[in-house]
């Protein structure tokens, strides 16, 4: 009899708790009552005060009704107290950009170490020659080495501001991650124009030799031999380096950084809206960016044998040059190149050992 009367009285109570939840659901469901003049009188709000105080719903309705009010601050939407559209951006920038955006280069990450543990460094396939060519020039690598560094430092005080709170923050403690996120708010700033300028001075100097050419479609077709035994010909630039000149460089990099300076300057007349949008394509480009970045970077050290040291000396091994950009190898050399199919170089010639 006693269990019986247990399992009574529990079932009362889970019929009691499921009601009043019910209620309490419906209660939040049900919309506020439109404002009429009856609601929204002097004699209304004086009963609202005693029955319900500190509940003043039609102030703050008007509030956020994204009408113009009374304000002493001049300038773009002073009179707006709560813009409602910040609510959607905040969802976005909390949820979809740092979930997806995280995730992806988490995962971009994995397939690299894969591909390496896998693959390897690619290595020559004959020995070097100990005759060198000049790749690079010293005004090609103090651009390129000028644009690498910015772009770190970008790279990583973004990854603390937009991740921060969620990654950094439990390991390291408020302490830390507040001198951390106010030191990356002001590289941020502070570097970005820097890195534009460096981007403008990259385009320049690199565009000459990043033309598409006919022997680009054939590298793409074989993913430049990267899954095979022998690369694919190519001319001084293969047909990804050029993907990542005009996509990257070019198309992310004036992106990123037009909208970079919407948010760096905020006293333009730029509204919360404007800089809210700025934001989210900033952040969307800016990881697209970290992405290629990654690739980039991975077959530029660890990836490849030799390529590191052409963007450190400006020199390469002729068989290095033969294997890796055949074409611009030739040319080198003065051998006759197939039409159409090979850049114009200026800069390089062969260099005793």
């Amino acid at each position: 009899m006693g269990d019986h009367s247990v399992m009574r009285t529990v079932r009362r109570s889970v019929v009691v708790l499921s009601l009043l939840g019910a209620a309490a659901a419906y209660a939040q469901q049900t919309p506020t009552p439109a404002p009429t003049p009856e609601n929204t009188s002097p004699a209304a709000e004086a009963q609202r005060q005693v029955a319900q105080p500190l509940n003043n719903a039609p102030v703050w309705r008007e509030v956020r009704s994204h009408g113009p009010q009374t304000t002493t601050v001049r300038g773009p939407e002073t009179n707006v107290l709560i813009q409602p559209q910040g609510q959607t951006w905040r969802s976005l920038r909390n949820s979809d950009i740092s979930v997806f955006g995280g995730w992806a280069l988490v995962a971009l990450f994995l397939a690299i170490a894969t591909f390496y543990w896998v693959k390897g460094t690619i290595e020559l396939e004959r020995p070097p020659t100990g005759r060198k060519i000049l790749r690079f020039n010293f005004v090609d690598r103090m651009i390129h080495w000028a644009t690498a560094i910015t772009f770190s430092i970008l790279a990583v005080s973004g990854l603390i501001m937009l991740f921060g709170k969620s990654v950094v923050l439990p390991l390291v403690g408020h302490t830390l991650f507040s001198w951390l996120a106010e030191l990356s708010k002001v590289l941020h700033n502070f570097v970005g124009p820097l890195f534009f300028v460096c981007l403008i001075l990259l385009l320049a100097n690199f565009v000459r030799d990043n033309f598409p050419e006919r022997g680009d479609w054939n590298w793409i077709r074989h993913f430049g031999g990267l899954l095979s035994k022998h690369e694919t010909p190519s001319g001084k630039f293969n047909a990804g380096e050029k993907l990542w000149f005009w996509g990257g460089a070019c198309m992310l990099g004036l992106i990123v950084s037009a909208a970079g300076f919407v948010l760096d300057f905020p006293n333009f007349g730029q509204t919360r809206q404007t800089m809210q949008t700025a934001h989210i394509v900033h952040s969307i480009g800016a990881v697209l960016f970290m992405l290629g970045g990654m690739a980039h970077i991975y077959l530029g050290t660890l990836g490849m044998a030799g390529a590191y040291n052409s963007m450190k000396t400006g020199y390469v091994d002729e068989e290095w040059a033969r294997e890796h950009h055949e074409y611009w190898y030739n040319e080198v050399n003065g051998r006759k190149p197939p039409p159409g199919e090979l850049p114009r170089d200026r800069g390089a010639r062969p260099r005793p050992a």
